[in-house]
């Protein structure tokens, strides 16, 4: 047993702040993440090599990390980041 205790799951609207956060994912853009959170386990995009702005390689680090923080990491393989 570990004596570091478990993080405290964070609500939805919490989770995507910091993790938005943490990965330099400018507000506005957080709405692209919303559906991803809705279907953890769907299929998600992936990066087009397009340039595109945001990145679906950002957008999935984000949701991986925000379903990390409210303590439903996603299950299925990730894309390739």
């Amino acid at each position: 047993m570990s004596d570091v205790p478990a993080a405290t799951p964070l609500p939805l609207d919490e989770a995507l702040l910091r993790a938005s956060e943490e990965n330099a994912l400018p507000s506005y853009y957080q709405s692209s993440v919303r559906p991803l959170l809705r279907d953890p386990e769907g299929r998600w995009p992936s990066c087009c090599g397009g340039g595109c702005e945001p990145c679906a390689q950002t957008l999935t680090r984000v949701a991986v990390r925000a379903l990390e923080l409210m303590g439903t990491p996603r299950q299925s393989p990730l894309p390739d980041f």
